[in-house]
């Protein structure tokens, strides 16, 4: 599995302290299209702008059966990934964890290379090794977490899977 790519170590800095602020919550869902658009431009190999380690989850739809890319933070895990449904706070679930329950075969894009993934919502212990690993790449989310009034925040190992070729 490839690397996630490092952020620049400042910008990375200012990105962490702002980000248990409300206006960032509030802000941040607007440039999401830009930064789809960005990594769209680049291939992968620029995803949440460069500010943090991150990849592009492409799930399948579970209403309407088509991909949908999500810029998303990421922590490496062994040979996999973990990705956590923070939604900034809100009381909903993203899209993306809903979709990635009903369609777990997923593919993540992490500099520029495309890999298929198997998704599994992590639970007990698991999930509690893989939260402080999260909680230490972006401590924000444990301010999500008190914002999200009551809802656990999903946490999601994305597992490589071999790829199938087809005929």
């Amino acid at each position: 599995m490839p690397a996630l790519e490092r952020p620049v170590p400042a910008l990375g800095r200012l990105v962490r302290r702002i980000g248990h602020s409300r206006w960032f919550a509030a802000c941040t869902p607007l440039v999401v299209p830009a930064d789809r658009l960005v990594a769209r431009l680049t291939r992968g190999r620029v995803i949440a702008l460069g500010m943090v380690p991150s990849l592009l989850l492409t799930t399948t739809g579970r209403r309407s059966g088509q991909p949908r890319s999500t810029p998303l933070l990421a922590v490496p895990d062994g040979d996999g990934y973990v990705v956590v449904g923070s939604n900034w706070g809100r009381s909903e679930h993203p899209a993306w964890t809903l979709n990635l329950l009903a369609h777990p075969a997923a593919t993540v894009t992490v500099g520029g290379r495309e890999i298929p993934v198997q998704g599994r919502l992590a639970e007990g212990a698991e999930r509690d090794r893989l939260w402080r690993l999260l909680v230490a790449e972006w401590p924000a989310y444990q301010t999500y977490v008190n914002r999200a009034g009551g809802r656990e925040l999903r946490v999601f190992r994305l597992e490589p899977r071999q790829r199938v070729e087809p005929g």
